[in-house]
């Protein structure tokens, strides 16, 4: 009897410590996990301590009715009526040429919002991860269900990369290493970005929503400089801007918007390239602002991770095709590609619903499905030549657009 009642007290001084542990890391694990990435002057969308979208908040995602606390709980934990997803998606990985042509323009999907893009003897990646899981803790998190469309050892010498924002799925540090190590990109990324970065020993250029940099000043360069390339391979004549869009920036939680979110215009010879980024809607005037930098030939646009409960279109940090089809239209682009989809399982709609919705939402808006087509992975696209969006008789039903899960 003794003996049980000595475990029972030590069972109980053990719980009261766990409690104890379990408050004091509440009170003291968030303020530790808290970062200063940036420290400037305030501006129209940063107060001195964070970055904020000017045109309106980001709501985090609950269905009406519940609490927030309860939704994250069941998403966690899969209890949320969320469509079934394939456990592997098929992928045939694809070898890129080492260029395209001095006036070319190729795009291959590599899985999410990573996209190769040669453009003019320039090799460009967007958001690159080859790492199988989107987390801080892998085997937790998200888990890749393809696999990347161009093999990490068949990617030619990257020139460029764009880092729009420094979530998991976007700032993947175990595949900027390599890449780093193995062909020193230049990598041009938003405010406060760049130190994250550069304490894992890779160098970035990171500016305002607004503000350029030429190719020629990322290489040491004047800034201005005149580029005569002999060999138009890996020629630094392009221009890279950071544009606004609507989205949050963390890597802990309690580090949220400390470092900025953004888009980007690439200025090539073969013509103008914007992706997106990861981003909502906000006021749909960041598309427009984009178009201002000159005729879009390719525009890589998200078009996934924009449910969070059944029948929801868009969210206020992601948008859904219906809204992708928008920003294609305001951008007055040649040709895009949607990105952000069917790679990591980041929210509720199924694995095939964005391009499905994408397809149908065309069809409403009366635009040609080959200017928005969805690619598989690993599939490489020649960019056609810039050139006015035809119009094509609308054939809309909305009815089919709702019913897909």
């Amino acid at each position: 009897m003794g003996r049980l009642i000595t475990i029972i007290r030590g069972a109980g001084i053990a719980l009261l410590f766990l409690v104890i542990a379990l408050c004091l890391a509440i009170t003291i694990v968030p303020p530790f996990l808290d970062r200063i990435y940036y420290d400037g002057p305030v501006s129209r969308h940063y107060d001195g301590a964070h970055f904020f979208n000017p045109d309106g908040d980001i709501t985090p995602p609950a269905p009406p009715g519940t609490s927030r606390s309860g939704f994250v709980a069941r998403w966690l934990l899969g209890d949320d009526d969320r469509p079934a997803w394939p456990q592997a998606v098929a992928v045939k990985p694809s070898r890129p040429a080492p260029f395209a042509a001095p006036r070319g323009m190729t795009a291959t999907w590599v899985g999410h919002a990573t996209v190769l893009v040669q453009a003019a003897g320039l090799n460009i990646l967007t958001d690159p991860i080859w790492s199988d899981y989107a987390s801080p803790f892998p085997p937790l998190g998200p888990k890749r269900v393809a696999q990347p469309g161009i093999r990490f050892d068949d990617l030619p010498k990257i020139d460029l990369i764009v880092l729009s924002h420094n979530h998991y799925d976007h700032m993947d540090l175990p595949t900027l290493k390599r890449l780093w190590a193995r062909d020193r990109p230049k990598i041009v990324t938003s405010l406060g970005n760049d130190t994250i970065l550069k304490n894992h020993g890779i160098p970035a250029t990171a500016l305002d929503w607004g503000q350029s940099v030429s190719g020629a000043a990322l290489s040491g360069l004047a800034p201005n400089a005149v580029i005569q390339c002999g060999n138009y391979e890996h020629c630094p004549d392009y221009r890279v801007h950071v544009t606004r869009n609507h989205h949050w920036g963390s890597r802990w939680g309690s580090d949220r918007n400390r470092a900025l979110w953004s888009s980007f215009v690439i200025e090539t010879r073969a013509g103008n390239i914007f992706f997106a980024g990861d981003t909502g809607a906000g006021d749909m005037g960041w598309p427009i602002e984009a178009r201002r930098y000159g005729p879009i030939r390719l525009a890589l646009i998200p078009i996934g991770a924009f449910r969070f409960w059944k029948g929801q279109m868009q969210s206020d940090a992601h948008i859904g095709p219906i809204q992708a089809v928008e920003v294609f239209r305001r951008l007055g682009a040649s040709t895009a590609i949607p990105i952000h989809w069917g790679t990591f399982r980041l929210s509720y709609e199924g694995w095939n619903t964005p391009p499905r919705m994408l397809q149908l939402a065309l069809r409403c808006a009366g635009i040609p499905a080959e200017r928005f087509a969805p690619l598989r992975i690993g599939q490489p696209l020649a960019i056609p030549t810039t050139s006015a969006v035809p119009s094509v008789p609308r054939r809309c039903d909305e009815r089919a657009i709702w019913a897909l899960e």
